[in-house]
Parts: structure tokens; sequence; C-alpha cells
């Protein structure tokens, strides 16, 4: 299916997880992909919430219209994935992995950056380090904060420890996490990493595409760091 742009084309593809899970996805290409020596495997906010890989839409097209490959899918249990979803994302995981062994053995420019989303940014930070070629990391809204570790807190552990680069984006309105929580999280974190805080902006309202050109803008501009 060709979009209207003329900049990038969308097309469906379906990925089997190890577990067999069946996971529906969509990948954007650019019209010229010379300069794409990246694939951005995006990974969708919290499903038992509604989250899925619709919300992830604008960012891969604004990276797709800017010579990146992007590939999106619905995580188990959403959209037109089979199985079924978990509560604290730990079965998800494996899909994020599959994903990324899928885009290494099906493109031939398959240096992978994982970009997650709130939940989805626990869940690929789970993955990151279970993959060679994903070579960099960009959290959307990490759910660092006390009520929300209850259920994502044993993801933690696996991205703070990661040397690979990453990114953390997060509003400074966060419901989930205050900037006081994501500095003290960092603080001790292995590898490189770079904060950016977007001003006034809540938890919800960076999900939304208000600010999907800020959060294109900004991976880019991490990917040039790599």
């Amino acid at each position: 299916m060709a979009e209207e742009s003329g900049t990038y084309s969308r097309s469906s593809c379906t990925i089997e997880s190890t577990d067999g899970v069946i996971l529906d996805g969509r990948i954007y290409r650019p019209t010229s992909e010379e300069n794409s020596s990246f694939v951005a495997v995006l990974v969708h906010p919290y499903s038992v919430l509604g989250g899925c890989q619709g919300l992830m839409r604008g960012i891969a097209k604004g990276l797709s219209s800017r010579g990146v490959i992007a590939v999106t899918f619905d995580t188990r249990g959403a959209g037109k994935s089979s199985g079924r979803a978990s509560l604290t994302g730990s079965a998800e995981i494996n899909d994020v992995i599959s994903v990324c062994k899928w885009v290494h053995t099906n493109f031939t420019t398959n240096t992978i950056i994982l970009i997650g989303s709130s939940a989805g940014a626990a869940i690929a930070g789970s993955a990151v380090d279970e993959v060679e070629q994903v070579v960099g990391y960009v959290s959307l809204g990490y759910p660092f904060g006390f009520t929300a570790s209850i259920l994502f807190g044993r993801h933690q552990k696996s991205i703070l420890q990661s040397p690979k680069p990453k990114l953390f984006v997060m509003g400074t309105n966060d419901g989930f996490t205050s900037v006081k929580q994501l500095e003290n999280k960092l603080k001790d974190a292995a590898g490189h990493n770079i904060t950016h805080l977007i001003q006034g902006a809540t938890h919800f309202q960076m999900e939304g595409p208000a600010f999907d050109a800020d959060m294109v803008n900004l991976i880019l501009q991490f990917i040039t760091t790599l």
C-alpha cells in the first residue's frame, strides 16, 4: 500500500515470534534508501490499555520520509496479532526480539535502533541487549515512577545496565515519572545516556500526534551520534 506523500511507501507484514505468536506489522520504506543505514523498530504503549501500532504511525511516517526504514507492529493480543497480552509486559519482550531478528533476516540494512513509548519503552528496554544488531535505544516516556514500577519495575534493570547508547525523552509534567525520579534512575546507569525534557508536556500528550515531529527530530539527532 503506497502512501500519498511520495517520500515513503507502507506495506503490511506478518512476523512469527519464537513461541508461535503471529504479529501484525507495517513497514515504512523511504522512496530512496541510499542513505538509510538504520532500521527503526517501534514498540507501542501498553496494549492492556488500548496501545497499538497505530499510535506509532506518525513517528514511523516521519522517520521514513527522512530516509530511515521504520517497522511498527502490534504486540501479542493487540490489533490483529494473535496471543494474549501479559499484565507486566514480560511476554511481549519476546515479540520485540522476534521482530528485531526478522528485520535482521529480511533487510540488507539491519543496524537497528529500538524505540519504545511508555510501557513499550520498558518492554523494548528489556530486549536491547538480547539482539546484537540493536545499536541504540530511545525511550519516549519511560514509566520509572513508583506506581508504574509495580507493573513494569522488572524491566528497569535490563536497560539501566545496558552499555548501549540511550536517549530518554520525557515531558516535565509526566504523571507517571517525575524529572527527579528520571534523574535518580539514570544517575548510575551504564553506557552513554542522553536526557531530553519536553517542557510542560504530560505523559499522554507526548504520546499524541502533536509531538510526533519533535520525536522524529530527536530520534534523528540521536542517530547521528551512533
